[in-house]
């Protein structure tokens, strides 16, 4: 079969030849039926060689959906043609944090090395994929992989935010989305399934800030000098009570910090690598900024059970699998609305 693999570090993936897993002990093969191509692996394909615990070659994607191929023994109560997610982060799968379902928290994390499939190991760009354990599958149900791919990080990353402010939700409140792009269009669409409070996003692109008014967004800003006091304004003055950084550069972060309010939160979950300098006055009284990181495979049963009942979609543009340098290229210059996925199958 072919894979889009990571050959050499700070090197574009090359699409090669490569065998079908055959699923062992408790492992499952799945046809891949769409693996989103997420920003996050620009940084993997750029990072200096040695400074990740990955082995070269590994397939990319890390964001898969699919349907079970075959089972390797001792599996029960999984059965072929099922159509299934993947959850992303792989961790030990013993520790009270992946007891837990949160396995980005695992305390063997280092041990481990590889992240996951796509983060290290074989993930799904490629005609089949081996999960090697069925704790890291939840069923899709009538959800088709090819679109419900993106679900499983673009729209969990940003829910496992939102939860963990959800209190701070109430009505009258704000969260303001900066980049509206594969993360930040579900996080639109996220908050206004869980929450009452109202969404402002930000966006350099006219096309995605469009995109973000359809999505619900009450009011939208144009990056620039002049977006925090154009927040402000939206807000009342106040600021928003949880911001949501999709982009994570110096300029997001700066924004998110100026536009919080007084007890608010500030996420970031983008990675373009941004520094906010934590200085007496640089944040509003009682605020935060955290860093979460993916989430749990309870939630992402969550993220689709909303995807089930119709409150969020991925917007989604597919690719085959030849063309997999392509969506990335687009990606990399900021040409894409929603989320690139390719579909090795068809």
């Amino acid at each position: 079969m072919k894979a889009f693999q990571l050959v050499e570090w700070q090197q574009p993936p090359e699409l090669r030849e490569v065998g079908v897993p055959e699923p062992g002990p408790g492992e499952v093969l799945i046809k891949v039926g769409g693996a989103g191509a997420c920003h996050s692996d620009l940084h993997v394909m750029e990072w200096p060689g040695g400074t990740l615990p990955y082995e070269l070659p590994f397939t990319l994607g890390h964001e898969n959906a699919g349907w079970i191929e075959a089972v390797g023994p001792g599996v029960k109560g999984w059965e072929p043609g099922e159509a299934v997610a993947v959850y992303g982060p792989w961790g030990c799968g013993r520790c009270r944090a992946c007891r837990t379902t949160l396995e980005t928290l695992c305390e063997h994390a280092a041990e481990i090395g590889a992240a996951g499939g796509g983060l290290g190991r074989d993930g799904g760009m490629a005609e089949y994929m081996l999960v090697p354990d069925t704790r890291l599958l939840v069923p899709l149900g009538d959800l088709d992989p090819r679109d419900a791919a993106p679900l499983s990080d673009a729209a969990l990353t940003p829910y496992h935010a939102i939860k963990l402010a959800l209190e701070k939700l109430v009505p009258g409140t704000t969260v303001l989305v900066i980049g509206v792009g594969g993360l930040g269009h579900m996080a639109v669409q996220i908050v206004r399934a869980v929450s009452p409070a109202q969404v402002v996003a930000v966006d350099v692109d006219a096309a995605k800030l469009d995109l973000a008014r359809e999505l619900g967004a009450v009011g939208t800003v144009t990056a620039g000098d002049a977006a925090t006091d154009e927040v402000l304004e939206l807000t009342g003055g106040r600021g928003a009570t949880l911001v949501l950084d999709c982009v994570g550069n110096d300029g997001t972060i700066a924004l998110a910090a100026a536009s919080a309010r007084a007890g608010g939160s500030v996420m970031v979950i983008g990675v373009a690598g941004g520094t906010l300098p934590l200085t007496f006055g640089a944040m509003p009284f009682d605020a935060s900024v955290t860093y979460p990181y993916w989430g749990s495979a309870v939630e992402l049963g969550e993220v689709l059970d909303l995807a089930r009942a119709g409150q969020i979609h991925a917007h989604v543009e597919r690719f085959p699998l030849e063309r997999a340098a392509d969506a990335y290229e687009r990606m990399r210059d900021g040409a894409l609305t929603g989320r690139a996925v390719i579909t090795p199958n068809g």
